[in-house]
């Protein structure tokens, strides 16, 4: 059943990590939107790093505190949307932030779409701070033009089919719900296995565009190399279960359009270390892809979530 997106209540869940003023603008400008929300459900990690001067921001904040060894990029999601009875749950991270006041508006209408869109996800800019490198990353990754994705397209975009971010993404909560919320064992990529799970259960996925938040990493090679560790083990033990060309090939692409823009802003030194960041990419997702041949202990080490390799596994 579609959304009425004009009536639709909305919910914005964000956990949070030792938030700082960086946060406490995200709120500032959510309470901004043209879109009207109907409370902001905070799941915070860490009593003793939380403040409570961004109560005074607003009524709408409803916090609920667990401890480091509860959190999980999957489980704590799916606990939030406990605590939501609206028709949409938009699902942040501390570390995005509204490009403007039409943020949400132009998010929630990637809803009216398609009767079958059940997830709608933003456009990302990068940060004033980030690297060419990861400013490029952006644009490759989230263009201007708005699509909605479904199985027809998995021929074609392969497994961009799958991508979506929960740095700003929308839930159609009755969906979500039936469909079983995300993967609670997962150290990373919730919300591309959901995705998937969206595309093979016959629902759709909404890219737009015209939604925009601001969010960059500028990582180190080791952080990198340790973040695409985690990408290769999903990849692995997910979404190899379904029948997609493997992420290399995007990857490759990603590395010659980067090196393209460098040359064209003649930003020669990034070009060098281009090479570098991309070595350390590869060789991540390689490891990762491969993990079932590394013992556990090297595992936890190379990962950036490690706790997933102390969680059973389900069957496959």
């Amino acid at each position: 059943m579609s959304i009425n997106i004009t009536e639709a209540s909305i919910d914005v869940i964000i956990p949070t990590y030792k938030p700082d003023n960086g946060f406490g603008n995200l709120i500032k400008r959510l309470l901004k939107q043209t879109r009207k929300i109907n409370k902001i459900i905070v799941i915070n990690t860490g009593i003793e790093y939380w403040d409570d001067r961004f109560l005074d921001l607003t009524d709408l904040i409803e916090v609920h505190h667990i401890n480091k060894e509860e959190f999980g990029h999957g489980s704590t999601r799916n606990m939030s949307v406990k605590y939501s009875d609206a028709d949409i749950v938009v699902f942040m991270t501390q570390d995005a932030k509204p490009y403007n006041k039409y943020t949400l508006e132009k998010l929630i209408e990637g809803f009216g779409k398609d009767s079958n869109v059940y997830c709608a996800y933003a456009r990302q800019l990068a940060k004033s701070d980030a690297t060419e490198i990861e400013r490029y990353t952006r644009i490759h990754n989230y263009p201007r033009k708005s699509c909605v994705k479904s199985k027809e397209d998995l021929k074609s975009t392969g497994i961009k089919t799958y991508f979506c971010s929960n740095s700003c993404a929308a839930y159609d909560r009755a969906e979500f719900l039936r469909l079983g919320g995300f993967d609670e064992e997962l150290g990373f990529g919730e919300d591309t296995v959901f995705a998937a799970k969206i595309i093979e259960n016959d629902g759709k996925i909404a890219y737009c565009g015209d939604s925009i938040v601001l969010h960059s990493h500028n990582y180190s090679l080791v952080e990198q190399f340790k973040r695409n560790f985690d990408i290769g083990v999903m990849h692995r033990d997910v979404l190899s279960q379904y029948n997609i060309p493997h992420a290399e090939g995007e990857g490759l692409k990603l590395v010659i359009n980067t090196a393209s823009y460098l040359i064209e802003c003649r930003e020669y030194l990034w070009l060098i270390y281009l090479l570098f960041y991309s070595g350390a990419k590869y060789m991540g997702y390689l490891a990762g892809n491969n993990h079932n041949l590394i013992p556990k202990t090297i595992k936890k080490e190379l990962a950036m979530n490690p706790a997933y390799f102390d969680k059973k596994k389900k069957a496959k």
